[in-house]
């Protein structure tokens, strides 16, 4: 069985702005920084790009989950990972693909597009309820605070400058 779960939120952000964390290691390094409940520790195999692995290190002990960057398109603002170790593959799950594209919109913001891609045995389908793009909306939410946050550095500072 396959199924896909997805979300958008929108961004007063200009979508290269956005993809300046969401395209890069950054997003990873943020995520510790500002969600430490969410992940104690981050490492990358990679540059970044295509083949890079990051293995990511729950709070508490609580394990660890591992995903290889299948594809990162600068051009289009798309990353594609795929797990392999943990996530919903603990659970049974055959395949677990989370795509993240970062959409231009008019007058300066964009969309950040969200999607869990699954293959699950006939047999677990009932454990296909369980998959759910809430982490991932934490991520774009964390990320739109966090350029918010920014900007507003970066205008009190030239405020000061004047």
């Amino acid at each position: 069985m396959h199924g896909r779960v997805s979300h958008e939120l929108e961004v007063k952000q200009p979508a290269s702005k956005v993809w300046e964390i969401y395209g890069t290691v950054e997003l990873g390094n943020l995520v510790v920084q500002k969600l430490p409940n969410v992940a104690e520790k981050i490492e990358f195999d990679g540059d970044g790009g295509a083949g890079t692995v990051v293995t990511l290190t729950f709070p508490n002990g609580a394990g660890t989950y591992k995903e290889k960057f299948v594809a990162v398109d600068d051009e289009k603002r798309v990353k594609v990972t795929e797990v392999v170790e943990g996530g919903y593959l603990d659970l049974g799950f055959t395949s677990q693909r989370i795509t993240l594209e970062i959409a231009e919109k008019e007058g300066g913001s964009c969309i950040i597009k969200s999607s869990v891609d699954y293959e699950i045995d006939d047999q677990n389908a009932s454990k296909s309820s369980l998959v759910t793009t809430a982490t991932l909306e934490l991520f774009a939410q964390t990320v739109a605070k966090h350029l918010g946050e920014s900007n507003a550095e970066m205008g009190s500072e030239d405020a000061r400058g004047e």
